[in-house]
């Protein structure tokens, strides 16, 4: 419209509509403004791998190194980090438990809400008492399982963990192949990560800050 030409009651109504047009635009953008200020926090940025919600890792029922039965339900409120290992590994295993006890100890007063569990694949060697002396080794409250041969497959099954034995050079000798990597559970015992061997401590400490955080 060419509002110089146009009558007075047409520029009059052509003003008030831009004036209504303007006021919509307006309110349209404080409404979005408010929904932004108001809109939760973005999810934390994970180094590890987020599974959140998967439909594994949801249980495990093992006996620990002083034959007491355990469930994932004794550790509700502690953010839970499980791992699927054997005593006699050469590296892996005790790499991955130092660096959480590292990371447990870095946290200070944080570091008590986190739980360390090691559950054995080879519990024909994995004995109670080598156990014991096992978790003692990296941090006194940390908890190893051992099952049965039976119960151990199922547990692995579950946490879709893969193991197998590797003969030695020597008649019985063997080492175990097995997946390299822990499965982090929140506070209310639900799985929310899985973090690869070699991620480091910096990786881990990152992602166990964020899982202990205030919602």
């Amino acid at each position: 419209m060419n509002i110089k030409s146009a009558s007075p009651d047409a520029r009059s109504a052509w003003f008030e509509r831009s004036a209504a047009l303007c006021a919509a635009v307006l309110l349209a953008a404080g409404i979005a403004a408010c929904d932004k200020a108001s809109a939760p926090s973005a999810a934390p940025q994970f180094r590890g791998i987020d599974i959140t919600g998967a439909e594994y890792a949801r249980s495990l029922s093992l006996p620990d190194q002083y034959g007491k039965p355990r469930t994932l339900d004794d550790f509700k409120g502690k953010v839970v980090v499980v791992f699927f290992g054997y005593t006699q590994c050469p590296d892996v295993c005790p790499t991955t438990m130092v660096e959480l006890a590292q990371v447990k100890k870095a946290l200070g007063a944080d570091g008590e809400r986190v739980q360390g569990l090691f559950v054995s694949i080879d519990p024909e060697r994995d004995t109670p008492e080598i156990l014991k002396a096992y978790m003692a080794s990296f941090d006194p409250s940390f908890v190893a399982l051992r099952g049965t041969p039976e119960q151990t497959l199922a547990a692995a099954k579950e946490f879709k963990v893969f193991f197998a034995k590797v003969p030695g050079k020597t008649e019985g000798s063997y080492t175990m192949d097995h997946t390299a990597g822990s499965y982090i559970l929140d506070g209310n015992g639900k799985v929310r990560l899985f973090e690869r061997y070699g991620g480091g401590v910096e990786a881990l400490t990152t992602d166990l800050k964020a899982l202990l955080a205030p919602a």
